[in-house]
């Protein structure tokens, strides 16, 4: 079987399909059970009896959610639709973190744009309270007409960002050669639309044009096959249930041969920066990761 990508480029991948799942299904539940609404005065609304959630951006105030759990490991879906027309300025962020001076964290960022240019996806790893490790992306079809799927995959050994299944980014897990990984702090999933008009569209040059506002993302589908952290317990407490070897496979998954082909079409095709190509920004040198084989 085959599946077929194009985009305004012209550029067409033909792979067999890909298709990144678990071997157990973690079912979608009413959006209220896993989400909580924790600013924007009314901007953020639980709609469709529980179906839909969607994000609300004006002059006044943006708007954001939290995940009523904690995580430290897991497979975590979510299906967005952005903000359609003339979005520039605004910024969608959809997150993972942990609390702390010294925190964790996994980003994906969509930076708004003029009306028919691209969005731009914006991601970057922290670890220890530092990040600098930026990749971002073009889209190969319009992010704004229609639900997609955007998944992190968290587990101790690598953290993968995809897209409809399709992989665009890994981190791996470094440490023996020195480099920080994200394995030790519990992390809720975040979500924001707000203003970012003094860098997110051509580094600040295009402002919001508030005439278009409110400006609205939509949310639906959320799946989280992930550890639960409650009390200092995980709920993948290995003593009490095999769900390594059976439900949460997530939990050693790499990248076999034909994610690593999609990611390097990715990458060769809608990439647009890479930290670790911008040599300018480290006079130093670059960080190590960047030397060592992927």
């Amino acid at each position: 079987m085959a599946f077929s990508f194009s985009s305004s480029s012209n550029v067409v991948l033909i792979l067999p399909v890909l298709i990144i799942a678990s071997l157990v299904f973690a079912s979608a539940s009413k959006i209220y059970n896993d989400i909580d609404i924790t600013w924007g005065d009314g901007r953020g609304q639980i709609l469709n009896n529980g179906e839909l959630l969607t994000l609300s951006l004006d002059r006044t105030s943006g708007s954001g959610f939290q995940s009523k759990n904690e995580y430290l490991f897991g497979k975590i879906d979510m299906e967005i639709k952005l903000i359609p027309g003339n979005s520039a300025g605004t910024v969608t962020a959809y997150f993972l973190c942990s609390q702390g001076s010294a925190w964790d964290e996994i980003d994906f960022e969509f930076l708004g744009n003029l009306s028919g240019d691209p969005y731009i996806l914006h991601t970057n790893v922290f670890t220890q309270g530092k990040g600098n490790r930026e990749q971002q992306f073009y889209l190969w079809f319009d992010p704004t007409a229609d639900f997609h799927t955007y998944t992190i995959l968290w587990n101790p050994h690598r953290v993968l960002f995809a897209v409809d299944n399709i992989p665009i980014r890994e981190f791996k897990n470094l440490e023996a050669m020195g480099v920080p990984f994200p394995k030790n702090q519990q992390m809720r999933i975040y979500s924001s639309l707000w203003n970012a008009d003094d860098w997110a569209t051509r580094g600040g040059l295009i402002k919001i044009d508030w005439s278009q506002a409110p400006f609205t993302a939509s949310y639906r589908n959320f799946k989280a096959n992930a550890c639960v952290w409650s009390n200092g317990v995980s709920s993948c407490d290995t003593n009490s249930s095999p769900f390594r070897l059976k439900t949460n496979y997530w939990f050693s998954q790499q990248l076999d041969t034909i994610s690593q082909e999609r990611l390097l079409w990715v990458q060769k095709n809608y990439m647009i920066y890479n930290y670790c190509d911008d040599v300018k920004r480290f006079p130093q040198g670059l960080p190590p990761e960047c030397y060592l084989s992927n």
